[in-house]
């Protein structure tokens, strides 16, 4: 599986880290970033996948058009969850490929993601029709399939209803989410884990973790590379201290994830 963070910052974006969104392919040669995650090359994933989006925020169009993928060769969205910095590209994409010649869009989210579109689509009613929309709805802990990957779902802690995925041993995204044993229980044992880590120790705050509070929660887990992301202003100059937070209790690899980077995981 190749994995591309398009979008690795937050609802205050910053110019090098536009907001939420994940491209997954399926396992091609090669680690085009050279950044080797994991270090298992590239012998996995799902052979008969097909490119995903994992949320869709604010630049992360602008970002897709910037792969070799492209708008045009992501026919599915896989929301987390419903906040502005996750979905505001969502209709901006649909209208893109529209525009394309593309005829299709599978979304596919937790419980409310069809009223989503569908209120998306009463104010941009010209969007209507313009492609065919498939919308699904998924929940936790009901395995499914999203463009031939298979998919776990684990209802995270955040202030609206939101979905941690995980692919296989390959690799799990936490969304939006505050440290917690059973998120790190669900990531247990993938190769690479990519995960909320929205503010340095010193700020107080819920619904994202601080570094101290994820080393905590995933020490002891079988997690070989950790990503940080969804990261707010608040932690620039502060990428170094980070990493030693999560570092001091937690044993993986531990690296800032950044707009652009790719790497390929095994599954």
């Amino acid at each position: 599986m190749r994995v591309t963070f398009l979008g690795t910052g937050s609802a205050m974006p910053l110019p090098d880290r536009v907001q939420t969104g994940l491209l997954l392919e399926p396992s091609v040669d090669g680690d085009s970033d050279g950044d080797g995650a994991d270090g298992s090359g590239a012998d996995g994933g799902e052979p008969d996948g097909r490119p995903l989006l994992v949320d869709c925020g604010a630049g992360v169009l602008h970002r897709l058009s910037q792969t070799d993928v492209g708008y045009e060769g992501v026919a599915t969205v896989l929301l987390t969850h419903h906040h502005l910095d996750h979905v505001s590209d969502l209709l901006a994409l649909l209208k893109a490929r529209w525009l394309a010649g593309e005829e299709h869009l599978e979304v596919v989210g937790p419980p409310g993601t069809k009223s989503l579109v569908d209120d998306l689509l009463t104010a941009f009613d010209y969007l209507e029709g313009r492609v065919d929309l498939a919308v699904r709805e998924v929940a936790a802990d009901e395995p499914f399939e999203v463009a031939g990957f298979s998919v776990e779902a684990h209802e995270t802690r955040h202030s609206v209803p939101c979905l941690a995925y995980r692919f296989g041993d390959a690799f799990t995204f936490s969304g939006d989410s505050e440290a917690f044993e059973g998120l790190a229980n669900f990531a247990d044992g993938s190769r690479v884990l990519a995960h909320d880590c929205s503010f340095p120790d010193e700020v107080d705050v819920s619904n994202h973790p601080t570094p101290t509070q994820l080393g905590e929660a995933l020490a002891g887990r079988d997690v070989d590379c950790l990503y940080l992301t969804h990261l707010y202003p608040h932690t620039e100059g502060k990428h170094r201290e980070m990493l030693d937070s999560v570092e001091a209790r937690f044993d993986g690899d531990v690296r800032i994830a950044r707009d652009g980077l790719r790497f390929e995981t095994a599954e």
